[in-house]
């Protein structure tokens, strides 16, 4: 493909029939992508999406790139080999909350801590929906399901604390439906090092309207959508952000005729890490549930420090196998062996 061609959505989408729950939320999450991907400038051939076990791990056969469908909980482990054997290649992890969290939590785990550059997509709908529906380390306690049929018992992984606690330097969720998705994933993907996005998804089958108390229409005002800059505002402005001082925690306070200075409204500053900490760990129902880019904060990645080693270890020296094979303890054998 000429590099000056104008590429649209439909290049980015493969002749592969879609093959989810009619009303998944992952139709959403697919076509965000591919809207995106033209905005972000990337090339088809120079692009691999990266996927382990579950609902959401079809992904790549549905983008018209590279891609590896992978084993359980090992995606992040593929895309470090892919990003290492070619650092120029644009490495995207697709994954849900069982296949990260549960099998796949070290690995996870590794990817962020590591910094690798690639954006990892985590499908969160709370629920293992391609095993038909056992709950998952996001489930939330009380979840009903056939491996809980009396409710869990469990206390939830929080997929973004998860994050933050490995060291991610850039951690951000959004929602399978909202207009707002597409700006995270530029996001995500204009950040070097790994980026870490939670995308809430609906599982209309097994747990359908889970994330309806801010995701539903009427309940739009319990969304606190962060931008860098911004007064942290929702509920149509007339709510915030503060700090309480004596905690310390954040709380919610009323704003009144739009003076959020006066009420103390935090301005998000998403370099701040102790306020990304608090902020994805606000309780559902007393805060607003925060999206957009909630942490921000570029380091050097692990793969530019390989190839900084690797370039080090090789200046100056040249490649000879024969004398590598016979360094250090090596022998020849002279004899023809003994029959047995």
């Amino acid at each position: 493909m000429n590099e000056l061609t104008k590429l649209t959505p439909k290049d980015f989408a493969t002749d592969q029939e879609v093959r989810w729950c009619p009303g998944c939320g992952d139709y959403a999450v697919l076509k965000a992508v591919q809207r995106v991907m033209p905005e972000l400038g990337v090339r088809p051939e120079n692009t691999v999406f990266v996927s382990g076990i579950g609902c959401s791990s079809r992904f790549p056969y549905y983008m018209e790139t590279y891609g590896f469908h992978t084993i359980h909980g090992r995606a992040p482990t593929f895309a470090t080999g892919i990003k290492l054997a070619n650092p120029e290649l644009d490495v995207w992890i697709i994954t849900g909350d069982g296949d990260a969290l549960s099998i796949g939590g070290n690995h996870t785990m590794h990817v962020l801590r590591r910094n690798l550059n690639c954006q990892i997509l985590l499908f969160n709908n709370e629920i293992y929906g391609l095993t038909k529906g056992q709950y998952s380390p996001t489930s939330r306690v009380g979840t009903r399901s056939p491996s809980t049929p009396f409710g869990s018992v469990d206390r939830p992984a929080s997929p973004c604390a998860f994050a933050l606690g490995s060291g991610a330097r850039f951690v951000a969720r959004g929602i399978d439906v909202s207009k707002g998705l597409a700006d995270v994933l530029k996001a995500a993907h204009g950040h070097k090092g790994a980026a870490f996005v939670e995308i809430y998804q609906n599982c209309i089958v097994y747990n359908d309207d889970v994330f309806a108390p801010f995701t539903a229409k009427e309940n739009a005002g319990n969304q606190l959508w962060l931008v860098h800059g911004e007064p942290m505002l929702f509920a149509g402005g007339t709510k915030g952000l503060a700090l309480d001082r004596d905690a310390p925690a954040l709380k919610v306070v009323d704003v009144e005729g739009g003076d959020w200075q006066s009420a103390g409204v935090l301005v998000h500053d998403a370099r701040n890490r102790m306020i990304a900490h608090m902020l994805v760990e606000m309780p559902f129902g007393a805060f607003p549930t925060a999206l957009g880019v909630i942490y921000d904060d570029p380091a050097a990645t692990f793969e530019s420090a390989v190839v900084e080693q690797n370039s080090q270890a090789s200046a100056g020296k040249s490649a000879d196998l024969q004398a590598l094979v016979a360094k250090g303890q090596s022998w020849e054998v002279t004899k023809e062996p003994h029959a047995i």
